[in-house]
This record gives C-alpha cells, sequence and structure tokens, in this order.
C-alpha cells in the first residue's frame, strides 16, 4: 500500500490581528470590518516559502531517518525564485544526499493536492520515500479582503509504502479552466472575481460533481466519510459541498481560519495534516482541492501517530500577537520607508563560494575530528584541537537539529535590520561546537546568556541589486519549551 507515513507543519509565530487591518481602512472599506475577528499567521521578513518549507520538513522528518528520502516535490504558488529549484535548496538545507530528485510545483490554485496525487505516483516507482512539502506566503494587496482572510504556512508529508499512518484509497480529478481569480505574470496580487460567482458556479456545481464521481469510482458513499476537508474561503460553502454528496455536516473539518487564516493552495495540506494528528483507526478522511477544476483523494487512517513533531497544533500554539499594521506592511514590502544609510551596502553573493561550502552555509554542517572528538564550525583540513597536529581527520557534524544555549547575545539598534534590534552573538551546541549568529523570533527583554536555543533555516539578506537571496541559519528560543508541555513532548 502508499500512503502517509507522517506529517509535519509550520506556522509562523507572528499573529497579525485582524482588526488592527480594518481599523487602519475603516475610512475607506468600513466593509472590512465583517472580517474583522480572528488573527493570521504572519511570516515575518526572513521567512518566505522555502524557510517555512525546510521548517516543516523538519517536523515531519523529526526522529527519522532522512537517507530513505528518495524525492523533494515543492508546491507553491509564492516560490521564491521562477528559475532556480526552489525543491532543491529545501534538499540543502536538509542535508540530503546528492541522489536526490526534486520538482517544484506551481502555476495553480490546487498545487497543494495536485502535488500530494503526484507524490504518491512517485511513490511506487521509488524505493524509497518521497517527500512532499507545500508553502506559501503570496502577497495580498492592502485594503483587500485576501489581506485579513489569508495566512502564511507550509505542510510537509513523508509518503511511503511501509508503516503507514494513512492509507491512500483513490483519487480522481477534474480539469475545468473555471476563473474566479488569478495572477498574471509580472503581477503582485490576484485579481479577484465576485464571491456569487464562485459559490453558485464553483461550489455549487464542479466541487459536488467532482466528489460524486470519486465516492463512485471507487465504491464508497458520503456517509462512509468521516473527515471531509475542503479550504473553501466562504463561509458554509465546506458544509454545503459535502451535504450534496451525502456526507455529515459534522465530518466538515475546521478550516483554522480564525486561527491562522487559509494558506491558499496549500491549506487542504495543512488540514489534513492536522487531521492525521488525532485521527482514529479506520476513519475514511476525504480532502478536496478546488481550482480550475477539482482533486478529490482519499485516506484510511490506521491508527499509527503521523506526527512526531510538533504538527500544525504545537506550531499554532507557539505564537505572538501583532497589532501594529504599519509594521506588518514594511515588513511585507508594501510600505517603503527611509531605511538610512547603513541599509545601503551591495549584498552580492560569490555563487562559485556559495556552491562549494553549500553545506556549511545551507546544510550548517560542521566538522568533528575523528580522533580528538572536537567539534568545529566551518569545518577545516586542520584540527583545532589543543595541542594537536592532525590533519585531514574532520568527518562532517551536522549542526542543525542540535540544542544549543546562548553564550553572548547583544541588541544592536545601530546596525541595519529590516526588523529592529539586530539581535546577534555566540551559542554553543550540545556536544561541541561554537558559532556566532544572528537571533530571530526573540522578544525584547527576554534573552538571556544560558537559554536553550533551536536553529531554524531563514532569509540572512537580500540582494535587491539582483534580486538574489541569501539563506543562512539564525538561532531561535527553543519553540519546544514555548507550548504546551503535551504538545511539546518528544
Amino acid at each position: 500500500m502508499i500512503g502517509i507515513r507522517a506529517a509535519g507543519a509550520y506556522v509562523p509565530r507572528l499573529r497579525l490581528q485582524r482588526s488592527s487591518i480594518a481599523a487602519a481602512h475603516a475610512w475607506f472599506a468600513p466593509g472590512l470590518k465583517a472580517l474583522s475577528g480572528g488573527e493570521r499567521a504572519m511570516a515575518n521578513w526572513d521567512e518566505d516559502a522555502i524557510t517555512m518549507a525546510v521548517e516543516a520538513a523538519r517536523d515531519a522528518l523529526h526522529g527519522r531517518e532522512r537517507d530513505l528520502v528518495r524525492k523533494v516535490i515543492l508546491a507553491s504558488t509564492s516560490h521564491p525564485f521562477q528559475d532556480r529549484l526552489n525543491a532543491g535548496v529545501v534538499k540543502e538545507a536538509l542535508n540530503l544526499p546528492d541522489g536526490v530528485a526534486a520538482l517544484d510545483i506551481g502555476g495553480s490554485q490546487r498545487a497543494g493536492t495536485s502535488a500530494l496525487l503526484e507524490a504518491l505516483e512517485s511513490a511506487r516507482a521509488f524505493d524509497g520515500d518521497v517527500l512532499l512539502l507545500g508553502a506559501e506566503k503570496r502577497r495580498t494587496q492592502p485594503g483587500s479582503e485576501l489581506e485579513l482572510t489569508h495566512g502564511d504556512a507550509a505542510a510537509a508529508f513523508v509518503i511511503g509504502q511501509d508503516e503507514l499512518a494513512a492509507e491512500f484509497v483513490g483519487g480522481h480529478s477534474l480539469t475545468i479552466d473555471f476563473v474566479d481569480h488569478f495572477r498574471s505574470e509580472g503581477q503582485d496580487f490576484d485579481y479577484v472575481w465576485e464571491s456569487r460567482w464562485l459559490r453558485e458556479e464553483g461550489y455549487a456545481k464542479i466541487a459536488p460533481r467532482a466528489l460524486k464521481e470519486a465516492l463512485a469510482r471507487h465504491g464508497l458513499a458520503g456517509a462512509d466519510v468521516s473527515r471531509f476537508i475542503m479550504a473553501a474561503p466562504q463561509k458554509g460553502a465546506a458544509a454545503m459541498i459535502a451535504g450534496a454528496a451525502g456526507i455529515s455536516a459534522s465530518a466538515v473539518a475546521d478550516d483554522l481560519a480564525q486561527q491562522m487564516g487559509g494558506a491558499g493552495a496549500i491549506q487542504p495540506l495543512i488540514l489534513l495534516a492536522r487531521a492525521l494528528e488525532d485521527a482514529d483507526a479506520g476513519e475514511l478522511i476525504t480532502v478536496v482541492g478546488f481550482g480550475q477544476g477539482c482533486d478529490v483523494l482519499f485516506f484510511r487512517a490506521t491508527g499509527s501517530s503521523a506526527v512526531a513533531g510538533l504538527g500544525v497544533s504545537g506550531w499554532l500554539a507557539r505564537r505572538t500577537p501583532e497589532a501594529n499594521y504599519v509594521r506588518y506592511l514594511t515588513l511585507a514590502g508594501h510600505l517603503a520607508i527611509d531605511r538610512g544609510m547603513r541599509a545601503e551596502f551591495d549584498q552580492k553573493t560569490p555563487l562559485a563560494a556559495l556552491y562549494r561550502n553549500r553545506k556549511a552555509v545551507m546544510g550548517l554542517v560542521g566538522g568533528r575530528c575523528a580522533k580528538t572528538g572536537v567539534v568545529q564550525f566551518p569545518k577545516t583540513a586542520i584540527s583545532v584541537a589543543q595541542n594537536a597536529r592532525a590533519q585531514d581527520t574532520q568527518e562532517d557534524y551536522p549542526l542543525a537539529d542540535r540544542l544549543a544555549r546562548i553564550v553572548t547575545h547583544t541588541a544592536d539598534g545601530l546596525t541595519y535590520s529590516p526588523d529592529p534590534p539586530c539581535y546577534y552573538g555566540a551559542i554553543e551546541f550540545e556536544g561541541g561546537g561554537r558559532l556566532t549568529v544572528e537571533y530571530a523570533d526573540v522578544e525584547p527583554g527576554r534573552i538571556e546568556v544560558g537559554a536553550p536555543v533551536r536553529m531554524m533555516f531563514r532569509v540572512r539578506a537580500h540582494d535587491e541589486t539582483r534580486g538574489f537571496i541569501k539563506y543562512f541559519w539564525k538561532a531561535v528560543p527553543d519553540y519546544r519549551a514555548a507550548i504546551p508541555a503535551t504538545l511539546a513532548a518528544e
């Protein structure tokens, strides 16, 4: 059988309060007040679809052997690069072997579910696992409804043939060029058609047709469905579609709109990852992805746990409310503030050097002397052990997943940072090795020497002249200690 072996997710820490957005636009669009309840997940300036996908992948792979991964698929409609393999960057950050296939999937409102179908098909051909990732950081026009209803997030699944948490029962797809919103080449924001068109033609006709055909194709009935997952932004749409196919309203899953918003094409993956946190054996889970047609997938839960990391619930619990709408506009790139002269320096990346040092820069792989046990970053040809004269004794020593503690810290308000002050200092890893790093996700006054930190893959800087993004690892407060103990359990 083919199916899901493990699931993971990532939701950014910051949660923009929708009431702040509505209040800022009340002078022009008072109707937005109707959407002002709850909050939306807000990626910081140093987070994008790649960095979020990396964190979701680490969550899904928690405690698992990464050498079993044979292919990486990254689904998104907000890939940072148009002709650099985004999934390839993720592969490097995860320190996967070079003999791994990689694929980007985008250009579709149902990129998430279509990528899941592709991953399931690929798993049949590989003697190993397929790592499916979905991540979205869409730009939304200030003052639009999407600005309030969207949220940034990522999901990840390990697809394989053994020790399954959910068996793949089957799938079905319709492809119809039904356009309710779109974003053309060179445009920053989606153009959205009227909601009635989407409701009466898309949700009332296309989606029920696809769902009914899928049930019939696999000999299933609506009453068999235990959980119905569909990311339909319109209130009541998912229940309407489920009812048209004979699925109970009680089976319709919470869309998490109030807690994080909708992550566009990959929201069905987020909801599936959430369902697998507590699905009982035998439950039939139905996943629907809508956009220019419809994907329908059926999974049968086995009762085995799919989540060894934090999962959707854990990341949702790690939250910091943000009510400063101007800060959001600035970090999202909508507001061009005067950044000062300290921001005026070239961020050109020597691509040859990046390639040669990609294990250290992208994968945070250091060296450990096989004779003395001394850990060094970056890896060097000469041992740094005291009084040792050993050469070429260092073996690869990954540091990204090791807990570390703060040795020194500084909050620098003079150095340019898109989100000042810039926090940086020295950390020491458990097992050895010191590194000077930037700190991220830090609360003012809540950073101290000796505090535990974990590493996260983040944007280091933007080369605005050439459009290149520089990635590296930053230290963040131990997020497993920042959420309820029941969710943080290993």
